[in-house]
């Protein structure tokens, strides 16, 4: 297999042949390692990479592989990690100068399951401080850029891991969503993205700050299979986690074995609440609708009710509250320079909330997720744009979308957030272009616990209009005066 074959090459393919010895993990690693050195100085996907230890774990995989030993599923694949996830000996920055220098000493639950499936971390990618916005920059260093057009964002937070995956720097990436994360740079940077079912991926609590009970770890990946490989080895039970599901996980590779969608029952809401969506992004998503009613599935336009205002609201209380727990330490250290000015402000006024207002809006997230519950009962899957809009400037969130005004904060995301407070398990997958040749996602959301649904409908939709042989066209950066 030639360099330019190995850069887009599934990740389950690469550990079927590494399995057959039919290909070398050091060779593959240092591969995408000159790649990264390459193109990251014009992408910045990238905070720290661990170059000396994705080589050194390399070795050890080949030699396990030589050896005859017992290989995991991901054995000698490299990976990219989100810089909110713990790594041991592997700087974690949380993407904020608080912690530039913290080097765990332990892995956090999914990258130990990730390692114990032989997969080989290639380093952490860029996210903003805590995850805490839906852009990816942060006060560490340069803003991670889009790869289908530098000038513009590729989302966030997970922003580092979908640009390391579109760009051809990793096989395989690994992403968290509390209100979007995993989804909007997935639709952004054109690839796979899937927030799990809250619960389904078990995570530590140690350095967990506000999105315990919103986020869910999950797979990005160039192709929906290597995402269903991955879901199998985050998901599943661990005691150390008492929000986690207690059921082992299916078997989430059969959903791929058909593609046929005869007798699912899909609803297709191009608008969530009558929030205003980029027409370019309606039209290429209503034309996708098509696939699916091809492929044998029942489609009928329905909107849920979803008060988004109010899911606003619930949702940044939730957050924000338990983010000011988390920094308090840091506001009153008098650490406020180390932090973006807006969020200092954001945590300062979520620390003087009355508790009635935290507990209000717990009850408004519970009769948020009876009347999605309800939903799910009449059908199996909900359709909608990911985005309300195209990738947008680098730091210039749309204040109007097709001529209305929209908060910049939360306008281009009505599609994301109410199902973080729902916990239904979500996807975006490449469904189409704009003219300007910038990627366009379709949200796929399935009923609690329903991920092989998911997957289900991604791989029939993948198969009857692929999008992995577009990629964007890269350009080496050009080095400092």
């Amino acid at each position: 297999m030639s360099g330019e074959e190995l850069t887009y090459a599934p990740a389950w393919r690469l550990a079927k042949m590494i399995r057959a010895r039919a290909l070398s993990p050091v060779e593959l690693t240092e591969h995408f390692l000159r790649r990264i050195d390459a193109y990251e100085g014009g992408l910045h996907a990238f905070i720290t990479v661990a170059a000396d230890l994705a080589m050194k774990a390399a070795r050890t995989a080949e030699s396990a592989v030589m050896r005859g030993d017992a290989l995991g599923p991901l054995h000698g694949v490299p990976i990219a990690i989100k810089d909110l996830n713990a790594t041991k000996g592997i700087r974690t920055t949380q993407g904020s100068l608080l912690h530039s220098d913290f080097v765990p000493d332990a892995d956090d639950i999914p990258v130990e399951r990730i390692r114990r499936a032989g997969a080989l971390i290639l380093g952490k990618t860029n996210t903003p401080e805590f995850g805490w916005k839906a852009t990816t920059e942060n006060l560490l260093g340069p803003a991670c850029r889009n790869p289908w057009d530098p000038s513009r964002t590729p989302g966030g937070s997970s922003g580092g891991s979908a640009v390391a995956l579109a760009a051809g720097l990793t096989p395989l990436a690994l992403g968290g969503d509390a209100g979007g994360s995993i989804r909007i740079p997935a639709s952004f940077s054109g690839v796979y993205g899937l927030k799990p079912s809250a619960g389904r991926v078990p995570a530590s609590y140690e350095g967990s700050g506000g999105w315990r009970a919103l986020s869910q770890n999950g797979p990005l990946a160039n192709n929906v299979r290597d995402a269903a490989v991955l879901l199998q080895v985050l998901a599943g039970p661990d005691l150390r986690d008492a929000l986690c599901l207690r059921e082992a996980p299916p078997d989430f590779s059969t959903a791929l074995e058909t593609q046929s969608l005869k007798g699912v029952r899909m609803a297709w809401s191009p608008r969530l609440d009558d929030r205003p969506v980029d027409k370019e992004v309606e039209s290429v998503t209503a034309a996708a609708i098509s696939v699916f009613q091809d492929l044998g599935a029942t489609v009928e336009e329905a909107v849920p009710e979803i008060h988004t205002e109010c899911l606003i609201d619930v949702f940044a209380t939730l957050l924000l509250t338990d983010m000011a727990l988390s920094l308090a330490p840091a506001l009153e250290s008098g650490a406020t320079g180390l932090l973006p000015p807006k969020l200092v402000r954001w945590v300062t006024e979520a620390a003087a909330w009355p508790a009635t207002r935290f507990s209000s809006r717990l009850r408004e997230r519970e009769w948020h997720r009876q009347r999605m519950d309800a939903f799910f009962q009449r059908y199996d899957l909900l359709l909608t744009p990911t985005m309300a809009t195209l990738p947008f400037s680098l730091e210039e969130n749309p204040t109007v979308i097709d001529g209305e005004a929209v908060d910049p904060d939360w306008g281009f995301t009505p599609f994301l957030y109410p199902f973080n407070l729902s916990g239904q398990p979500a996807a975006s997958i490449p469904c189409g272009f704009s003219s300007a040749g910038l990627p366009v996602g379709l949200q796929i959301v399935g009923g609690i616990g329903r991920e092989w649904d998911v997957l289900r409908a991604s791989g029939a939709f993948e198969a009857a209009a692929p999008w992995s042989n577009r990629r964007p066209r890269l350009t080496v950066p050009s080095p400092p005066e």
